[in-house]
């Protein structure tokens, strides 16, 4: 479903717009100004604005819209008289115009082309960047094109990029994207991780050294700033990176200088920087463990990747892409998913975020033949690798964790589907079996299992 804000100073213009593009199937959200509009652009497909409002006009709001988000279609409503003033606005940017009154079916069209025309250019800008990247894209949930959206209109400006989320969202991915949409999609790509080594080896590792600098420098070594001299340098987790090092790295994004360890002579270089953390890096900041002008000078642009349980839209995109990705990658040939283990995977919570989706379906596609993974297959791998673990770890089982394990959850979703069968069914057992696609043996069995009986499933 598309959103389209409406903008006007008017109740009646608001009312009758709102109820025609509802019966539409658009959702809609309004503003009766300019500065209110500004508020919500986040949440819009496409702005239907009036010309005429008191304090931000219609042409200045286009204008703040623009710099804001300059895929986002504006259609202006104009008095009688005023459609040179419209059709200035369109040379400006402006998508589209509609004179007052308006005929009501004609708005519908325009407003239904222009979230298409936008909804297009976005397709052909995500099919640039997977042709470039070598995979797909997945992410049609609201924060995540948002997301993609800003990811697309940033890459091509030069700038320094901060990219923060969770553990497991993605961060380094939304790098990647950044590099394959810039103007240097075809210069080097390098990555380092900043928590992977100590201080003295981080600073080798990032800006070089000589040969004899230290013990164990048997020859010159370019560091990863020299690598991606032209391109992209990712930093993940910059976060952790020792206080030492900021000082060095604050430098090099200021003044594009590196100095390797051991040489009396600076470089120049020429890198676009995005950096990735899951840490709070302004509170850290405060607490003194962060440089605050290293952290303005990452921060010129700020993504912050979603959750999965904020998108939980994408998991069934997610899971199938996964599943056929592996599929291939273990030779299975194609590989997909039962629709209830679908269903079940976005029940589910994701606290490792896509990287615990991924490994999961991984995991069961590594275990399977191929072909039709079911949500059976997720409930066996659950119970084996719950076993390996409590056989051979020193971590406190599932239940003693914080939060339900993953069989936990399959087991109450299950719970949930038979007793709402039953209840639908009255507690007809052939026919609660039939829906639910089972045998009334195996129903049985679920009933004796979670406590359910044919009257209630209470």
């Amino acid at each position: 479903m598309s959103t389209v804000l409406l903008v006007d100073d008017e109740p009646g213009v608001l009312f009758t717009l709102t109820e025609v593009l509802t019966e539409k199937g658009h959702r809609v959200v309004t503003a009766r100004s300019g500065v209110e509009a500004l508020g919500k652009l986040e949440e819009a497909d496409a702005v239907v604005t009036d010309l005429a409002m008191p304090g931000m006009d219609g042409i200045t709001l286009m204008g703040q819209i623009g710099s804001r988000d300059p895929s986002l279609p504006v259609i202006l409503l104009t008095a009688h008289g005023s459609e040179r003033v419209a059709v200035a606005a369109m040379k400006q940017g402006a998508y589209d115009y509609l004179s007052k009154p308006f005929d009501i079916d004609e708005v519908a069209v325009v407003i239904a082309r222009a979230i298409e025309t936008r909804r297009l250019r976005i397709d052909n800008q995500r099919l640039a960047a997977e042709q470039t990247l070598g995979r797909r894209i997945v992410g049609a949930s609201r924060p995540m094109r948002r997301l993609l959206e800003a990811t697309s209109r940033i890459a091509s400006r030069d700038v320094t990029v901060l990219v923060r989320g969770e553990t497991g969202t993605g961060k380094e991915f939304v790098a990647e994207l950044l590099h394959a949409q810039s103007t240097r999609a075809d210069k080097p790509l390098v990555r380092f991780n900043c928590a992977a080594l100590p201080a003295e080896l981080a600073d080798a590792e990032l800006f070089g050294h000589v040969r004899g600098a230290f013990t164990g420098a048997n020859a010159t070594r370019a560091g990863f700033f020299a690598q991606a001299d032209g391109g992209t340098l990712i930093l993940d987790e910059v976060g952790e990176l020792p206080l030492a090092i900021q000082a060095k790295l604050l430098r090099a994004l200021q003044e594009g200088e590196i100095q390797p360890i051991g040489s009396g002579r600076i470089e120049k270089v020429n890198v676009r920087v995005v950096a990735a953390t899951n840490r709070d890096l302004a509170a850290e900041v405060k607490a003194g463990t962060f440089r605050e002008d290293l952290y303005y000078r990452l921060a010129v642009v700020e993504l912050v990747v979603p959750p999965l349980r904020d998108r939980k839209d994408d998991i069934p995109a997610l899971a199938i892409e996964f599943a056929r990705r592996y599929g291939e990658k273990f030779g299975l040939g194609p590989t997909s998913l039962e629709p209830a283990l679908i269903d079940t995977l976005g029940t589910l919570e994701w606290p490792g975020n896509v990287r615990q989706l991924e490994n999961t379906i991984a995991r069961l596609t590594a275990l399977s033949t191929g072909g039709v993974i079911t949500l059976a297959d997720l409930q066996a791998a659950d119970q084996t690798t719950s076993s390996a673990v409590a056989e051979t770890s020193d971590d406190p089982p599932p239940d003693a964790r914080n939060g339900p394990s993953l069989k936990e959850q399959v087991e109450a979703f299950e719970r949930g589907l038979v007793g709402r069968a039953l209840d639908a069914t009255g507690g007809n057992q052939s026919e609660a079996a039939r829906r639910l696609g089972v045998s009334r043996v195996t129903l049985i069995d679920k009933m004796k299992k979670y406590g359910l009986s044919s009257k209630t499933s209470r």
